[in-house]
């Protein structure tokens, strides 16, 4: 048990105004027991309450958000950490802010969301892990694809073995570049490209549901900034299954998720683009949807973590260590991509 919100409503504050703060704002609005009483960017607020048009890599969202006229605004984080009335601050800012204000926010005694990754480097993220066992706040790293409908139900279907062995599986994350891959302060190699982006969903969730690999062995474009742009790495596990990620930003089809995993007596395929259905083919029957029915991951990560603040309950679903196993995979990826460097 740790330390429950003065009431049941968990009062929050979102750090970092880009497409990805707009995304947990929206799905911050849809929680009953919270109310977003602040937020804080360093070059751009809500006008009149309205904040308006942020790019990302998945969609653009040009429309007006509604934040109301009592919303409270900062360009600093230091005057939030001072407000009494913030019980959570949700951390949507580039990662290498993320240490610095992850740490004050902890030590501030603040519920503390981040976005993925945590940081940079496993060093930068032990500093974090430390800070948060000194804390009375909880911290949750937002690593979506662990509460993503069509996603999250395999975790039981390989631990159940509904359909025998999990023999093989490959996962599939592509986009162009983000609008600000170009335009931000941190759009190099700081930010990590598609591996730390993107691809890194696809490895924290072969992590949750396979366990952390052996060794890795990846391939990769490097672009003149020093970033990976795209990555391809199988997960070595012995005598488990074949496992295979694949993420890049060279995709000028736009936004695409999918998977397709291989049971003794099943057949799993799913792409995002194409619809929320599973392809289901078993052993001697026809093969057939299955329709996804829930929230997508931003919407049910967020609920669970305003559940555990308001409950008094830490985290179990992702943990800032899992974060950190994620990270060590990633950089084992990058370090492998980089002894065989393919620059483009």
């Amino acid at each position: 048990m740790g330390m429950k919100t003065k009431s049941s409503r968990v009062n929050v504050a979102v750090v970092g105004l880009g497409y990805m703060g707009v995304t947990h704002l929206r799905a911050w609005q849809k929680i009953r027991n919270a109310r977003i009483v602040a937020v804080c960017d360093a070059t751009r607020l809500p006008e009149n309450g309205v904040l308006r048009g942020v790019a990302g890599n998945i969609k653009s969202d040009s429309g007006g958000l509604d934040l109301g006229a009592k919303l409270k605004t900062y360009r600093e984080l230091g005057p939030l950490l001072a407000d009494p009335e913030v019980d959570l601050v949700d951390i949507c800012t580039p990662t290498p802010l993320h240490p610095g204000q992850v740490i004050a926010a902890l030590r501030a005694g603040r519920h503390v969301l981040c976005e993925k990754p945590l940081a940079r480097t496993p060093a930068e993220t032990k500093k974090i892990l430390r800070a948060a066992s000194e804390s009375k706040g909880f911290l949750m790293p937002a690593m979506c694809m662990r509460f993503w409908t069509g996603w999250r139900e395999l975790k039981e279907l390989v631990e159940t073995q509904k359909y025998g062995r999990a023999l093989a599986a490959a996962f599939r994350r592509v986009s162009q570049r983000p609008a600000w891959s170009t335009t931000n302060t941190y759009a190099g190699a700081d930010m990590g490209g598609a591996l730390y982006d993107l691809h890194i969903h696809d490895t924290d969730f072969i992590n949750y549901i396979f366990g952390r690999p052996q060794r890795v062995q990846s391939r990769g474009v490097i672009s003149a900034n020093g970033s990976i742009e795209h990555v391809v790495t199988h997960y070595i596990y012995p005598g488990g299954p074949l496992v295979s990620a694949e993420g890049s930003w060279l995709h000028q089809g736009g936004f695409s998720m999918g998977f397709s995993i291989n049971f003794e007596r099943a057949t799993i395929e799913t792409d995002f683009a194409k619809g929320g259905a599973w392809r289901l083919s078993e052993a001697g029957k026809k093969t057939r949807e299955v329709a996804w029915r829930g929230p997508d991951g931003y919407d049910a990560e967020i609920r669970y973590f305003a559940d555990c603040v308001a409950r008094g309950v830490r985290p179990e679903v992702v943990t800032a260590q899992d974060a950190l196993t994620t990270l060590q995979i990633c950089e084992a990826e990058e370090k492998s991509v980089r002894a065989g460097a393919r620059e483009r």
